[in-house]
């Protein structure tokens, strides 16, 4: 019977990087006392060997073991998947703990709750603050340990750009990018169907997607529907957009993510609506199933999984500003045209 293969050791990654293993160590622990050249070495053999840190017996010698907390509401919503995928993959790379810990919508969270979730104090932290919960805990946080937490969220670039503790993507710019391209359709204007958002009450977290929407349509000299507001759930979806998607008049309606997209779809099919001949739909997230709908999907991509490994990079910064503050490393979102969407048919 074969052997198993022998782990990987630091001594094996420093033999065939050429280097020394306090170099190896450096790269691992991410140390900015290292030529890119030779981190670019020592990173390529740290992949081709499969190496992995010890994280046992770093403790047992004194090190650091890092750890980080999310804070969300949700695992469950593609964007927040994703994006957990992302820091989790960054922060196994450099042998860092994830916690995971949900925050119930249904429940008021003091700030006691919210500090008391974290396994001590100025425990580094990445909020997802999408909603509600996330915007309690982004400003909790900010008001105790401001140089420990990062937040994840829907904010424009300039937002963006003048806060130091925020990653995210400009999504109103590309709601606005959508919007635009149905009226270019020679849609008379654009419907909307949107996901919950919280309120301004922590700071934040208004509705971006809606925002643009709205923008394009009023800078197009067309009528601004009122918006309707949707759950998050496909069932609830399928019930609120039942009234649109009756009426005739209605031609174009940006959803606000593809779940909602989908309850559009079927929506359109039992009210015997063809898409896009009769109605044209076009999502938000480009969700690995929008591509194999029946017609495919019409939506807007976003990278979520970049955005949590930049969320990751950044916090590392944040606790330590001996390494560099990392530069957005992701794409912007880009609207993926497929079938749900053409000009709209002729009126009856």
């Amino acid at each position: 019977m074969a052997q198993p293969k022998k782990a990987a050791s630091i001594w094996d990654v420093a033999r065939l990087a050429g280097v020394s293993h306090q170099t190896v160590s450096r790269v691992v622990n991410g140390s900015p006392r290292v030529a890119a050249a030779t981190r670019d070495k020592v990173t390529d053999a740290i992949t081709e060997l499969g190496y992995r840190p010890n994280r046992l017996a770093r403790s047992l010698a004194g090190g650091a073991v890092e750890s980080v907390t999310v804070l969300t509401a949700d695992t469950s919503l593609y964007g927040a998947e994703a994006a957990l995928r992302g820091i989790e993959r960054a922060a196994r790379a450099l042998d860092w703990s994830v916690q995971i810990s949900v925050l119930d919508p249904a429940e008021t969270h003091s700030d006691a709750d919210i500090i008391a979730r974290l396994p001590r104090a100025g425990e580094p932290t990445i909020i997802m603050a999408h909603d509600e919960p996330g915007m309690r805990a982004k400003q909790t946080l900010l008001d105790t340990q401001p140089h420990a937490m990062v937040a994840i969220g829907s904010y424009t670039a300039e937002e963006l750009a003048a806060s130091p503790w925020l990653v995210g993507m400009d999504d109103g710019k590309a709601a606005a990018e959508a919007t635009r391209y149905l009226l270019d359709l020679g849609h008379d204007t654009v419907h909307h169907l949107a996901i919950p958002t919280s309120t301004d009450t922590f700071g934040g977290g208004k509705a971006h997607r809606a925002e643009g929407w709205a923008r394009v349509l009023r800078e197009a000299g067309r009528a601004v529907p009122e918006p309707v507001t949707s759950g998050w759930s496909i069932a609830e979806a399928f019930k609120a957009v039942q009234p649109l998607v009756a009426d005739p008049e209605v031609t174009a309606i940006l959803c606000g993510n593809d779940h909602l997209a989908l309850a559009t779809l079927r929506a359109a099919h039992l009210a015997g609506r063809t898409v896009p001949g009769d109605l044209s739909i076009v999502g938000f997230d480009n969700t690995p199933f929008s591509a194999y709908t029946s017609p495919a999907l019409t939506t807007v991509n976003q990278d979520f999984e970049s955005v949590g490994r930049g969320a990751f990079e950044l916090l590392r910064h944040r606790v330590d500003s001996s390494i560099a503050r990392p530069r957005p490393s992701w794409p912007e979102p880009e609207l993926i045209v497929r079938e749900t969407s053409g000009p709209p048919g002729p009126r009856s």
